[in-house]
């Protein structure tokens, strides 16, 4: 087994290659993650470790949001300049905990789910700038998701998911998803997860790749 295929969860295809210097140097300087691999080569494993940091405490909020926003926006030029912009408008990172103050829970149920998305929309609570549905759900499947114990959990809703869902997931149109939209899309991919006996992040992993 070649180490790429080691580092690669079920369905997943390749990482995000980045220039982490470039990153690194066009982010404020308290929101790196130290953990990222600076070979700038990130699976969703290295993201989930930030994650799992943050649901111990020992990784901030910021050091969360930049590890799925560097693993998101991969090689995109404009990528730093927009996750600067999402990380200034929160400096310490309290709207974001709020957020995901119950989806970070040991065993977040649908409640938790809706309420922390209805969140991130939420201008009074945890909307900020350049962070839509696309960008947080991300941020969502990666505290939230439990891997191993089946059932309703956190995914990925962007652009390329939604316009290849079938009809059946419940999503309509490419953006400004609704709450029971992401939550109809979760429940169908549950189901697809219980049917092939497989993660449900596989199941979004093989939408977005056109399967």
């Amino acid at each position: 087994m070649q180490a790429g295929e080691a580092a690669a969860l079920p369905g997943e295809q390749a990482p995000a290659i980045v220039n982490a210097d470039r990153w690194r140097a066009g982010l404020p300087s308290d929101a790196w993650p130290d953990t990222l691999p600076a070979s700038g080569k990130i699976w969703r494993r290295d993201v989930f470790a930030v994650a799992d940091a943050y649901r111990a405490g020992s990784a901030s909020p910021r050091h969360l949001l930049t590890a799925v926003l560097v693993w998101a926006y991969g090689p995109i030029g404009y990528g730093p300049w927009r996750a600067t912009r999402s990380l200034d408008a929160d400096p310490e990172g309290k709207r974001l905990a709020y957020a995901l103050e119950e989806v970070a829970a040991p065993t977040p149920d649908e409640a938790a789910l809706r309420t922390a998305y209805r969140r991130f929309v939420d201008p009074d609570h945890a909307r900020l700038p350049w962070l839509g549905p696309g960008l947080f759900t991300k941020v969502l499947y990666f505290v939230g998701y439990r891997r191993g114990v089946g059932g309703v959990q956190p995914l990925i809703l962007d652009r390329v998911v939604a316009g290849l869902l079938p009809a059946e997931a419940g999503v309509g149109g490419r953006n400004g998803w609704s709450s029971e939209e992401w939550m109809a899309y979760l429940r169908w991919a549950a189901e697809q997860a219980r049917v092939r006996a497989v993660e449900a992040d596989e199941v979004e992993m093989t939408v977005a790749g056109g399967g």
